[in-house]
């Protein structure tokens, strides 16, 4: 079974991204999933030859980073919506935050400045499926860091690729914008599958 790299042109022409950096992130994460496909096919041949030595050994390490920048992509551009959506403050999203975090600007706050944290990654807002809490993690590398069964509730790429294009180093001006770009209707509906 083969991994398909979803569509994601209608955030084209959201405020704050230009087309060419979106389209160059698009062909990025088109990437990941053309490596994960092969990197599983390649694997899949191995296990069939029972070949379990080094070269398999590091194409399996290998295989959560292409599959992780895949799925952190997917998450990040699906809750990305042109023009951004309003935030309800009535849902139960909003009221969960400030039950978490104490109030909203708490929440922002903490999240905001994981993101501009130094350094490459991902900013993740996690739900903890087993004791229903809310928080916000900095994920260092797509195959690392992510807390064991936690959902990625809004997720925010930091690596350069995301901004520099359009920002350059500052990434606080990126972090806004994508703040401003946040389709809340998907982080409300994600949390409520959690």
């Amino acid at each position: 079974m083969n991994y398909e790299p979803k569509n994601f042109e209608h955030i084209l022409g959201a405020e704050g991204f230009s087309d060419q950096l979106l389209k160059n992130h698009f062909t990025l994460y088109q990437g990941y999933v053309s490596n994960t496909n092969k990197l599983a096919e390649i694997l899949n041949g191995f296990i069939k030859e029972g070949k379990f030595g080094p070269e398999y050994a590091e194409l399996k390490r290998r295989f959560g980073w292409e599959f992780n920048g895949m799925r952190l992509h997917e998450y990040y551009f699906e809750n990305m919506k042109k023009g951004g959506a309003e935030l309800d403050k009535n849902s139960d999203f909003f009221k969960k935050i400030e039950e978490d975090f104490g109030e909203w600007e708490n929440w922002q706050k903490d999240f905001k400045s994981a993101g501009a944290m130094r350094g490459i990654g991902w900013a993740v807002l996690y739900c903890d499926n087993l004791a229903k809490r809310l928080f916000n993690v900095w994920v260092n590398e797509h195959d690392t860091g992510h807390p064991a069964g936690a959902i990625p509730i809004l997720v925010m790429d930091v690596f350069e690729h995301a901004f520099i294009t359009d920002y350059d180093l500052k990434r606080a001006d990126y972090i806004e914008a994508f703040f401003k770009a946040i389709n809340w209707e998907i982080v409300a509906e994600r949390l409520n599958n959690a």
